[in-house]
């Protein structure tokens, strides 16, 4: 299990703009969340919350990139129904997703079944993971993530 401190795995992944690596982001620091699922309630919440906030993260020298396993098709419709301003990736084989732990047993209604975690990555300029939110609940979280950010600028 990533912990803070340690190098964060390198990913390369197609998105609805074209394609995403943290290699190629080295020298600014990355927000890299993983959702569910494209266009349900608390995906859609969190997506819009971190659009609304891009600019001030920009500010800090930092990206977002929101990963699910939804196709960049998806993502590029739901980017476009929400008018997103963050960048989606497309993990549809998952092996990012497992390399952050975001692959987790989940539980409804005393069903078992695999699925994303919501949860946060803080990566700094080198690399290296900075912070980590895993079981995110959407409301507040933007502003943690957000202190987190200004803390490393």
């Amino acid at each position: 299990m990533l912990q803070p401190g340690d190098k964060a795995p390198d990913f390369d992944l197609p998105t609805d703009t074209g394609r995403v690596s943290l290699s190629a982001l080295k020298g600014k620091n990355v927000v890299l969340y993983f959702y569910p699922k494209d266009d349900t309630a608390g995906c859609t919440s969190e997506a819009l919350q971190f659009s609304s906030e891009v600019e001030e993260f920009q500010k800090l020298g930092a990206v977002i990139i929101g990963v699910s396993k939804d196709s960049a098709a998806s993502h590029a419709k739901f980017r476009a129904k929400h008018d997103l301003t963050i960048e989606l990736a497309a993990d549809t084989l998952g092996d990012v997703v497992e390399s952050y732990g975001a692959w987790v047993e989940k539980s409804m209604y005393g069903r078992k079944y695999m699925g994303i975690d919501r949860s946060t990555f803080l990566i700094d300029r080198e690399g290296v993971i900075r912070e980590i939110w895993r079981k995110v609940k959407v409301p507040g979280h933007i502003k943690a993530v957000m202190n987190a950010a200004k803390a490393i600028k």
